[in-house]
Protein backbone atom coordinates (compact mmCIF):
# COMPACT_ATOMS: atom_id res chain seq x y z
CA UNK A 1 0.00 0.00 0.00
CA UNK A 2 1.32 3.61 -0.66
CA UNK A 3 1.46 5.97 2.90
CA UNK A 4 0.38 9.07 2.24
CA UNK A 5 3.59 11.85 1.79
CA UNK A 6 4.40 14.22 4.96
CA UNK A 7 5.24 17.54 4.50
CA UNK A 8 8.45 17.83 7.02
CA UNK A 9 7.40 21.44 8.04
CA UNK A 10 3.73 20.25 9.10
CA UNK A 11 5.83 17.77 11.18
CA UNK A 12 8.09 20.61 13.32
CA UNK A 13 4.53 22.85 13.03
CA UNK A 14 1.94 23.01 15.89
CA UNK A 15 0.52 19.33 16.36
CA UNK A 16 -1.25 20.27 19.31
CA UNK A 17 -4.67 21.40 17.66
CA UNK A 18 -7.17 19.19 16.79
CA UNK A 19 -8.27 20.04 13.70
CA UNK A 20 -7.28 18.03 10.44
CA UNK A 21 -4.72 20.94 9.21
CA UNK A 22 -2.71 20.94 12.43
CA UNK A 23 -1.79 17.13 12.63
CA UNK A 24 0.81 15.22 10.70
CA UNK A 25 -0.32 13.23 7.85
CA UNK A 26 0.75 9.99 8.89
CA UNK A 27 -0.93 10.80 11.82
CA UNK A 28 -3.99 11.34 10.77
CA UNK A 29 -3.12 8.24 8.80
CA UNK A 30 -2.71 5.68 11.59
CA UNK A 31 -5.31 6.94 13.37
CA UNK A 32 -8.15 6.68 11.04
CA UNK A 33 -6.81 3.02 10.00
CA UNK A 34 -7.25 1.77 13.78
CA UNK A 35 -10.78 3.19 13.06
CA UNK A 36 -12.48 2.37 10.27
CA UNK A 37 -13.54 -1.47 9.81
CA UNK A 38 -12.43 -3.99 7.65
CA UNK A 39 -14.23 -2.68 3.86
CA UNK A 40 -13.95 0.78 4.78
CA UNK A 41 -9.74 0.06 5.18
CA UNK A 42 -9.79 -1.97 2.10
CA UNK A 43 -11.80 1.22 0.04
CA UNK A 44 -9.14 3.33 1.56
CA UNK A 45 -6.43 1.44 0.63
CA UNK A 46 -7.38 1.15 -2.88
CA UNK A 47 -8.17 4.77 -2.70
CA UNK A 48 -4.89 5.88 -2.08
CA UNK A 49 -3.18 3.68 -4.10
CA UNK A 50 -5.27 4.78 -7.03
CA UNK A 51 -4.50 8.66 -6.21
CA UNK A 52 -0.56 8.02 -5.97
CA UNK A 53 -0.95 5.97 -9.46
CA UNK A 54 -2.42 8.64 -10.83
CA UNK A 55 -1.76 12.20 -9.40
CA UNK A 56 -2.61 15.57 -10.72
CA UNK A 57 -5.48 16.35 -12.62
CA UNK A 58 -6.21 14.14 -16.15
CA UNK A 59 -9.51 15.20 -17.81
CA UNK A 60 -12.76 15.88 -17.13
CA UNK A 61 -12.62 14.44 -13.76
CA UNK A 62 -9.49 12.54 -12.02
CA UNK A 63 -10.47 9.26 -10.52
CA UNK A 64 -9.36 10.02 -7.15
CA UNK A 65 -11.54 13.31 -7.71
CA UNK A 66 -14.87 10.95 -8.17
CA UNK A 67 -12.81 9.24 -4.64
CA UNK A 68 -13.46 12.23 -2.24
CA UNK A 69 -17.35 12.13 -3.69
CA UNK A 70 -17.52 8.81 -2.04
CA UNK A 71 -16.01 9.02 1.59
CA UNK A 72 -18.23 9.51 3.50
CA UNK A 73 -20.10 6.71 2.14
CA UNK A 74 -17.51 4.54 1.96
CA UNK A 75 -15.81 5.44 5.06
CA UNK A 76 -19.05 7.61 7.07
CA UNK A 77 -19.59 10.78 7.82
CA UNK A 78 -17.53 11.56 11.06
CA UNK A 79 -13.81 10.15 9.14
CA UNK A 80 -14.96 11.88 5.34
CA UNK A 81 -12.75 14.53 6.47
CA UNK A 82 -9.84 12.73 7.13
CA UNK A 83 -10.07 10.51 3.83
CA UNK A 84 -10.31 13.39 1.53
CA UNK A 85 -7.48 14.72 3.02
CA UNK A 86 -5.20 12.00 2.47
CA UNK A 87 -6.65 11.26 -0.71
CA UNK A 88 -5.75 14.93 -2.15
CA UNK A 89 -2.16 14.34 -0.66
CA UNK A 90 -2.01 10.94 -2.09
CA UNK A 91 -2.66 12.63 -5.11
CA UNK A 92 -0.40 15.41 -5.24
CA UNK A 93 -2.84 17.85 -5.48
CA UNK A 94 -1.08 21.60 -6.10
CA UNK A 95 -3.12 24.53 -6.59
CA UNK A 96 -4.68 24.37 -9.64
CA UNK A 97 -5.74 20.70 -8.57
CA UNK A 98 -6.87 22.04 -5.28
CA UNK A 99 -8.81 24.66 -6.64
CA UNK A 100 -10.76 22.82 -9.12
CA UNK A 101 -12.08 20.17 -6.40
CA UNK A 102 -12.83 23.66 -4.41
CA UNK A 103 -14.77 25.52 -6.79
CA UNK A 104 -16.94 22.09 -8.28
CA UNK A 105 -16.86 20.13 -4.67
CA UNK A 106 -19.59 20.34 -2.37
CA UNK A 107 -19.11 21.84 1.00
CA UNK A 108 -17.87 19.36 2.53
CA UNK A 109 -15.32 18.72 -0.25
CA UNK A 110 -14.16 22.42 -0.09
CA UNK A 111 -13.89 21.96 3.79
CA UNK A 112 -11.48 19.30 3.22
CA UNK A 113 -9.29 21.35 0.13
CA UNK A 114 -9.04 23.91 3.24
CA UNK A 115 -7.83 21.38 5.99
CA UNK A 116 -4.99 19.81 3.16
CA UNK A 117 -3.72 23.94 2.23
CA UNK A 118 -0.81 23.59 4.57
CA UNK A 119 0.07 20.41 4.13
CA UNK A 120 0.12 20.89 0.50
CA UNK A 121 0.67 24.35 -0.40
CA UNK A 122 4.39 25.73 0.24
CA UNK A 123 3.41 29.78 -0.73
CA UNK A 124 0.63 31.85 -0.79
CA UNK A 125 -0.63 30.48 -3.94
CA UNK A 126 -3.32 29.27 -2.29
CA UNK A 127 -5.21 32.20 -0.75
CA UNK A 128 -8.15 33.06 -2.85
CA UNK A 129 -9.41 29.63 -1.39
CA UNK A 130 -9.05 31.27 2.01
CA UNK A 131 -10.69 34.21 1.01
CA UNK A 132 -13.50 32.96 -0.75
CA UNK A 133 -14.28 30.76 2.58
CA UNK A 134 -14.02 33.99 4.75
CA UNK A 135 -16.82 35.36 2.76
CA UNK A 136 -19.58 32.50 4.01
CA UNK A 137 -21.71 31.69 6.86
CA UNK A 138 -20.91 28.72 6.65
CA UNK A 139 -19.72 27.97 10.05
CA UNK A 140 -17.86 24.67 9.38
CA UNK A 141 -16.07 26.24 6.35
CA UNK A 142 -14.85 29.35 8.52
CA UNK A 143 -13.51 27.07 10.90
CA UNK A 144 -11.10 25.51 8.43
CA UNK A 145 -10.33 28.67 6.51
CA UNK A 146 -8.40 30.36 9.46
CA UNK A 147 -6.08 27.03 10.08
CA UNK A 148 -2.40 27.32 9.76
CA UNK A 149 -2.40 28.18 6.07
CA UNK A 150 -4.46 31.29 6.72
CA UNK A 151 -1.91 31.95 9.62
CA UNK A 152 0.96 32.16 7.79
CA UNK A 153 -0.09 33.58 4.58
CA UNK A 154 -3.26 35.68 5.60
CA UNK A 155 -2.55 39.83 5.57
CA UNK A 156 -2.73 41.23 8.40
CA UNK A 157 -5.86 43.37 7.37
CA UNK A 158 -7.89 40.19 5.98
CA UNK A 159 -6.83 38.07 9.18
CA UNK A 160 -8.17 40.68 11.82
CA UNK A 161 -11.18 40.35 9.99
CA UNK A 162 -10.88 36.67 9.58
CA UNK A 163 -11.25 36.87 13.43
CA UNK A 164 -14.21 38.99 13.63
CA UNK A 165 -16.09 37.36 11.60
CA UNK A 166 -15.49 34.04 13.84
CA UNK A 167 -16.87 36.17 16.58
CA UNK A 168 -19.79 37.53 14.18
CA UNK A 169 -20.79 33.67 13.34
CA UNK A 170 -20.16 32.00 16.55
CA UNK A 171 -16.48 30.03 15.57
CA UNK A 172 -14.60 29.65 18.58
CA UNK A 173 -11.48 31.55 18.43
CA UNK A 174 -9.82 28.16 19.42
CA UNK A 175 -9.92 27.10 15.40
CA UNK A 176 -7.82 30.34 14.61
CA UNK A 177 -4.37 28.97 14.27
CA UNK A 178 -1.63 30.76 15.88
CA UNK A 179 -4.12 33.63 17.25
CA UNK A 180 -1.47 34.48 20.45
CA UNK A 181 1.31 35.27 17.73
CA UNK A 182 -0.70 37.60 15.36
CA UNK A 183 -2.70 39.02 17.96
CA UNK A 184 -0.01 40.08 19.80
CA UNK A 185 0.66 43.95 20.28
CA UNK A 186 -2.31 44.16 17.33
CA UNK A 187 -3.32 47.84 18.32
CA UNK A 188 -5.49 48.08 15.21
CA UNK A 189 -7.63 44.45 15.78
CA UNK A 190 -7.87 46.13 19.67
CA UNK A 191 -9.94 48.64 17.95
CA UNK A 192 -11.76 46.91 16.16
CA UNK A 193 -12.80 44.53 19.20
CA UNK A 194 -13.23 47.67 20.63
CA UNK A 195 -15.48 48.78 18.50
CA UNK A 196 -17.41 45.83 18.13
CA UNK A 197 -18.31 45.55 21.92
CA UNK A 198 -19.26 48.97 21.64
CA UNK A 199 -21.79 48.17 18.95
CA UNK A 200 -23.04 45.28 20.89
CA UNK A 201 -23.45 46.85 24.26
CA UNK A 202 -25.46 49.83 22.76
CA UNK A 203 -27.67 47.62 21.02
CA UNK A 204 -28.43 45.68 24.24
CA UNK A 205 -26.56 42.42 23.30
CA UNK A 206 -24.18 40.68 25.08
CA UNK A 207 -20.59 40.80 24.10
CA UNK A 208 -18.89 37.08 23.21
CA UNK A 209 -16.60 35.66 25.51
CA UNK A 210 -13.93 35.33 23.22
CA UNK A 211 -14.05 38.98 22.28
CA UNK A 212 -12.76 38.93 25.76
CA UNK A 213 -9.86 36.74 25.20
CA UNK A 214 -9.03 38.13 22.28
CA UNK A 215 -8.51 41.54 23.07
CA UNK A 216 -6.05 40.57 25.90
CA UNK A 217 -4.19 38.77 23.50
CA UNK A 218 -3.54 42.14 21.68
CA UNK A 219 -1.68 43.40 25.06
CA UNK A 220 1.70 45.01 23.76
CA UNK A 221 3.23 44.83 27.57
CA UNK A 222 1.98 40.82 27.64
CA UNK A 223 4.96 38.39 26.43
CA UNK A 224 5.29 37.88 23.45
CA UNK A 225 4.52 34.28 22.22
CA UNK A 226 7.21 31.96 20.68
CA UNK A 227 7.44 31.58 16.71
CA UNK A 228 6.07 28.28 15.72
CA UNK A 229 9.14 26.03 14.71
CA UNK A 230 9.67 25.70 11.14
CA UNK A 231 7.11 27.61 10.07
CA UNK A 232 7.26 30.32 7.65
CA UNK A 233 5.36 33.40 7.51
CA UNK A 234 4.64 35.31 4.57
CA UNK A 235 3.59 38.21 5.92
CA UNK A 236 6.19 39.32 8.01
CA UNK A 237 9.02 41.66 6.70
CA UNK A 238 12.54 41.76 7.14
CA UNK A 239 12.54 43.77 10.38
CA UNK A 240 10.13 40.34 11.63
CA UNK A 241 7.44 43.19 11.94
CA UNK A 242 3.96 42.60 10.18
CA UNK A 243 3.56 44.58 7.42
Amino acid sequence: MTHPRTNPATRTGDTRGTTLARTPLDGLHTHLTQQLGGAARTWLDQALDEAAAHPGIHGPISVWELRLAEAGRRCGPEHADVVRVLILDAARADTDALTRVYAQGTAAERRAVLHALPHLVAGPDALPLVEDALRTNDTRLLAAAVGPYAARHLDPHNWRHAVLKCLFTGVPVDEVAELERRAHADTELARMLGDYAAERTAAGRPVPEDLHRVLTLTDPTATPPAEPRGAEHSTRGSDGKES
